[in-house]
């Protein structure tokens, strides 16, 4: 199929969400191996940026301005895209090998768990901050929308479907995953993006180290600076990091 101004091989299915559903693909001229994302438009959110005539999707926009500026290696890229009348297309990097972090960490056989943690983490820490200094609030930054290489260790941030363009002026509604979402939000319904950002920033961290989502009792502990876990060291993260 055509999308934009190179033509597609399309393959098996990758996965599917909220948002839509993600194929494999193979650019024909080069061969290039890459995802198609294929988005219902019917609620779909758009808005108008620069050099655009007419609105286009907000995740497409919101991909292009994280992707904008220096190489940002840990967001995925945005290759091209076309909008139809009942759809959008994506066409996306596609990273080899790779897996979303919450089946690399089912799986992870390695010795050295929580170093494997450190330098995970520190991906998913730069490219958060590279979406919150190019005004993009991804709001759904989780295990399932982060890509892993298991040879490499290298992350890919994906999915920015529940996002929102970065203001200073807060959120009173939330479309990200609700174990995510930022305490603030459950107890006023108004929260800010970047606080939101490294809320969800712990939860992965605790995630990863813990293998289940913090509960009341985590997070009063961790308040009061008291909280600790069996095998874990007590430098995690340290100053260094």
């Amino acid at each position: 199929m055509d999308i934009g101004s190179s033509r597609y091989e399309m393959g098996a299915e990758l996965g599917e969400g909220g948002f839509g559903t993600v194929y494999a693909a193979t650019r024909l001229k080069d061969g290039l191996q890459v995802a198609v994302k294929f988005a219902s438009n019917r609620e779909a959110r758009y808005t108008r940026i620069s050099g655009y005539s007419r609105p286009i999707p907000l995740e497409v926009a919101l991909q292009m301005f994280a992707n904008r500026g220096p190489s940002a290696p840990n967001i995925i890229q945005l290759l091209d895209w076309q909008d139809e009348p009942h759809r959008y297309l994506m066409v996306l990097e596609r990273p080899m090998p790779s897996q979303n972090l919450k089946e690399f960490l089912t799986s992870y056989t390695g010795t050295k768990y929580v170093d494997s943690v450190r330098i995970i983490m520190r991906q998913v820490i730069f490219a958060a901050q590279a979406c919150c200094r190019r005004g993009v609030f991804h709001r759904d930054i989780k295990l399932e929308n982060l890509l892993i290489n298991p040879d490499t260790l290298e992350v890919k941030l994906i999915d920015f479907g529940c996002g929102e363009f970065l203001n200073s002026k807060g959120y009173r509604s939330f479309s990200g995953t609700k174990k995510y979402s930022p305490p603030e939000y459950r107890l006023s319904g108004y929260y800010h993006g970047e606080p939101a950002t490294v809320w969800s920033l712990g939860v992965v961290l605790f995630v990863m180290l813990c293998k289940k989502f913090p509960r009341s009792r985590d997070l009063e502990e961790i308040h009061r600076n008291i909280w600790t876990r069996n095998g874990l060291s007590q430098g995690l993260p340290n100053k260094e990091d």
